[in-house]
């Protein structure tokens, strides 16, 4: 029976291998601490961190996540090591909460390999801090205990680890935070809560359990992921994640607490079957909105089946190491059948515990390929992929969806079960399309590369200026060399843009100066409260900078200007699309990783360089590609191209 932990209870642990599981709603970074038995930490070392994951009987999670499971073996730690400090804080500089008042009170759960739980602790009554001590496991006698600490430190990282007794605190904190700020520079950023989460979520931020609903967060192993590669719907303006009040989940467009339930499936289940699958089957208040929910909760589901599948492999690995290590260790069972049934026992065990984990993935991923297939052509046209039939009667739309595929998103457990990838509009970050060949194996050369880079970035544009209504979203380019003039060609051809594309280093000064300034004017009205007082002939629409071939033709200046518009603009509409290779801008040192990690990297060839918020997998990005021979994507900038001219769908 599981124990449920307040602040300074304790509970006696049955074993030595463990997994520690944290679930807080929002991405947090999660590490560990090894004491000695004066409670002191002996040095950097001794500290589990997104940039060190990795200790002698210990291993933590190498990014910020809303999901996390550390794994622990109390045998294995180091010598002199008598206490495992679990440590919780919120990632700096992200533009999410500062303060863990404002998310949802942290769970952390003690569970053996095999999932059943031992111990669990909701920290409550956090309100200004912004790093905690969740729990400790610490030795008593020859047996290990665990305690709930709950301790939190308003000095985030540094005041934590300087009170647990390291002199350069504060150097280690900024070697975290470094290493989370480039780990979230790749991840996929996980959407609001589901409606049916939200009365789980406010009653665990408030220290009690909501009517219905478990006292604990189910395993997240076993429960679908929250939402998957689709947009959600924004958070209410009225209040700003961060700023210490209480979080809205109410929908912007509507003031009612919660969206109508999902529309009944077609037909019933039979006994022990999932139900058929519906396109749409999501809760939200239109289509647009459920089937946004139903790709992130596919996405989610995808993730966490193939979480479970993996931990449960690595349980029958594991025993079977165990019971091998067993066989060996006595002597009598080393020679002769005795040793050899032994052993030939342990295998046994550990395919049936393989063989039940995969039917069990095999029936999920089933379920999902089932769904996928039904949802896809449902897909509108901003979530849809450039071979739906949806793209041939296109029309510019009234108003901006919620979200824009950028591409399709596989885990190696099934390559063919494909998930769009959404992002929320407006976007929150820029884009950048990497043209090197930095952790790829395509067998594409330099050229080839860069060639992709710049016909995925077309067509990036293209969808983006596709789903905005005419005159609300404007492409500027600058190709300061010329190299990507017959890539842009559709652009220019169709009369999608304003103006040609920017070249020369006049241009690219011109062009920066005059996008820098738009920010500037826009950020002052909005702080001044005097938006009225704009200029009648500012273009208050969306803006989108595709640079093409940088660094060529930028000097610092123009660098500084470029790092500005990638971290103000996208707060005013101004957004920013880079086609680079970062090796080439390599001279600017690490003058320009704040701006690397301030996009989000895509790449022209498929890699696995996305991880989601959940459980960290590395997920196998794939670029939109249009059709071969296909005259889609001209289509469809004829038809933005003239609503442009006429003002009219």
């Amino acid at each position: 029976m599981t124990a449920e932990l307040v602040r300074g209870q304790n509970h006696a642990l049955p074993g030595t291998r463990l997994e520690i599981r944290v679930s807080a709603g929002k991405p947090i970074v999660a590490g560990a601490t090894l004491s000695d038995e004066g409670r002191a930490v002996r040095g950097t070392s001794w500290v589990a961190h997104p940039g060190a994951p990795t200790l002698p009987g210990l291993e933590v999670s190498q990014q910020a996540a809303a999901d996390h499971r550390l794994a622990v073996d109390l045998d294995a730690l180091p010598d002199g090591a008598h206490q495992v400090n679990v440590m919780l804080a919120l990632p700096v500089g992200v533009g999410g909460p500062v303060t863990f008042g404002a998310v949802a009170a942290p769970f952390v759960a003690v569970t053996g390999l095999d999932g059943t739980e031992i111990a669990s602790y909701t920290i409550t009554d956090l309100s200004a801090e912004s790093a905690v001590v969740a729990l400790e496991l610490y030795r008593r006698g020859d047996a290990w205990k665990v305690r709930a600490v709950g301790q939190g430190y308003a000095g985030g990282l540094a005041d934590l680890l300087a009170d647990q007794g390291l002199t350069d605190a504060r150097e280690l904190a900024g070697a975290i935070n470094e290493a989370v700020a480039r780990g979230l520079a790749r991840s996929v950023a996980a959407p609001p809560p589901r409606p049916a989460d939200e009365a789980r979520v406010r009653a665990a931020a408030q220290g009690h359990t909501a009517p219905g609903q478990p006292a604990t967060p189910p395993d997240p192993a076993a429960e679908p992921p929250a939402q998957p590669v689709v947009p959600a719907a924004p958070a209410a303006p009225a209040q700003q994640p961060g700023d210490g009040g209480p979080v809205n989940y109410t929908h912007p467009r509507r003031q009612t607490a919660a969206p109508p339930p999902p529309p009944p499936a077609a037909s019933p289940a039979a006994p022990g079957q999932h139900p058929a699958p519906v396109a749409g089957d999501a809760t939200g208040w239109s289509l647009e909105e459920r089937l946004y929910n139903q790709v992130w909760g596919m996405f989610e589901d995808l993730a966490r089946t193939a979480a479970a599948y993996r931990s449960a492999v690595d349980f029958a690995d594991s025993r079977m190491e165990q019971e091998l290590d067993k066989v060996l260790s006595d002597p009598r069972s080393r020679i002769g059948d005795t040793g050899d049934t032994a052993r030939a026992a342990a295998r046994a065990r550990h395919g049936d515990l393989v063989d039940q984990a995969r039917a069990a993935l095999d029936r999920d991923l089933a379920q999902l390929a089932a769904e996928a297939e039904v949802v896809e052509p449902a897909l509108p046209v901003a979530f849809a992929d450039w071979s739906s039939p949806v793209w041939q009667g296109y029309r510019a739309p009234m108003e901006v969806p919620m979200a824009l595929r950028l591409g399709g998103l596989h885990l190696p457990e099934r390559p063919d079960l494909r998930i769009p990838m959404l992002v929320r509009l407006p976007l929150e970050r820029g884009l950048w399309i990497d043209s090197g060949r930095s952790g790829t194996d395509s067998l594409a050369d330099a050229d080839q590369l860069r060639r992709l880079a710049l016909d995925s970035a077309v067509t990036h544009a293209a969808r983006l200026l596709a789903s905005y209504p005419p005159g609300a979203f404007t492409v500027h380019v600058i190709d300061a060399a010329g190299t990507g003039r017959s890539a842009f060609a559709p652009l220019v051809t169709a009369g999608v843009l304003d103006e040609p594309p920017a070249t020369g280093a006049a241009g690219v000064t011109a062009m920066l100066k005059r996008l820098t300034q738009r920010v500037d004017l826009v950020q002052m009205a909005v702080r001044g409260g005097v938006a009225d007082a704009l200029p009648q002939d500012l273009d208050t629409g969306e803006q989108l900078l595709v640079v093409n071939d940088f660094p060529h033709g930028f000097d610092d200046r123009a660098v500084t200007r470029l790092r500005y518009l990638a971290d103000e603009g996208p707060a005013v509409g101004v957004h920013l699309m880079m086609v680079a290779d970062r090796e080439e801008a390599a001279e600017y040192g690490p003058l320009l990783d704040p701006l690397w990690r301030a996009l989000l990297r895509l790449t022209p060839v498929p890699e696995d360089h996305l991880a989601d918020p959940w459980v960290g997998h590395a997920w196998t990005y794939e670029p939109p590609a249009v059709p071969p021979g296909s005259q889609v994507l001209a289509h469809v900038l004829d038809r933005v191209g003239a609503a442009r001219r006429t003002g009219s769908r």
